[in-house]
């Protein structure tokens, strides 16, 4: 495959290039994923807010509303978000240059149009400096052709992830979005419990991240970028974090960022790689393996090969 073709495939994504448009883009989907935890029933680890990659951009997937079905689209390729119901109802509002209080207030007002009354908690999370949607003024851009790369990028990371998740027989997450650190993660279970997390993250209830690490993971995602992070990457932890899990082999492109606590791999690294779903891949399995053997997971019940298409998993 030639560089050409590769970059079509995993597109150029520097934080630099579109930051105005990641922030903007980030606190739209976040309105929109608390529309989602507004109406859902509590899933274990807030498995209920995020949103998933679709064929199109991002989706909340199908929403309970009373009797019938909400679901919200991000279209990243017409560039429209898209609300429709189970009664054949559809609005949508065009993605473009608009203040995070316009979106809002627009998107509110669809769905009373629709006959959706919803009331959300009107203030970001895990953001610096969080301004109330409805009086931010100050975030305003949408350049598409941005949205549109991340969103390609969002497709082939999807893509290895549910790859790598196949290769797991305990319980895993799925592959979801999560709009409040504007990322997408994978995560496994060792099957065990872990101790009460100290809570303290910035931006986030004590109880919602106590019950999100309840039990012992290794979670993996990808994230692109931020101001304190300016370029986009994986990365990869195990809460708690056992002895010995920062010495484990990685790929070369790879290393443990201790500021950060977790393992990280530049997308660019990937995107410039001979073999991209190769090389995370590997780093994929190799974080999870740093984890798995510092926390003394039973691997041989947990794991198995990845899947294969259109053929029934073995057992045993």
């Amino acid at each position: 495959m030639s560089p050409t073709e590769q970059s079509a495939i995993w597109p150029e994504l520097r934080w630099a290039d579109w930051r105005d448009t990641a922030i903007t883009l980030q606190l739209w989907t976040q309105i929109v994923g608390k529309i989602r935890l507004s109406l859902a029933p509590w899933l274990n680890h807030g498995w209920q807010v995020p949103l998933y990659v679709s064929a199109r951009g991002l989706t909340t997937s199908p929403i309970p509303v009373g009797h019938e079905l909400l679901e919200i689209e991000f279209d990243f390729i017409v560039h429209r978000l898209i609300c429709r119901t189970s009664q054949g109802q559809e609005r949508e509002l065009v993605l473009e240059p608009r203040s995070v209080a316009d979106f809002h207030d627009r998107l509110l007002g669809l769905l009373a149009d629709l006959g959706i009354a919803v009331h959300i908690h009107g203030v970001p999370n895990e953001v610096p400096d969080p301004i109330p949607f409805a009086r931010d003024e100050s975030n305003k851009s949408y350049d598409a052709d941005a949205a549109h790369r991340f969103w390609r990028a969002l497709v082939q990371v999807d893509r290895v992830f549910k790859l790598f998740r196949s290769g797991f027989l305990g319980k895993a997450s799925p592959v979801h979005f999560f709009w409040g650190s504007f990322d997408l993660a994978v995560t496994r279970f060792s099957g065990r419990a872990a101790p009460p997390h100290p809570g303290g993250v910035p931006g986030l209830p004590d109880p919602v991240t106590r019950e999100a690490y309840s039990h012992e993971v290794s979670s993996a995602g990808f994230w692109p970028g931020g101001d304190a992070f300016p370029e986009p990457a994986f990365y990869s932890y195990a809460y708690p974090e056992p002895a010995g899990f920062r010495d484990h082999p990685v790929p070369a492109a790879a290393r443990f960022d201790t500021g950060m606590g977790e393992y990280i791999l530049p997308y660019q690294a990937v995107q410039a790689a001979a073999s991209p779903d190769a090389l995370l891949l590997d780093f994929l399995e190799q974080t999870y393996g740093a984890a798995a053997d510092a926390a003394h997971w039973d691997r041989a019940a947990l794991e198995c090969p990845l899947g294969t298409p259109g053929r029934v998993r073995e057992t045993s």
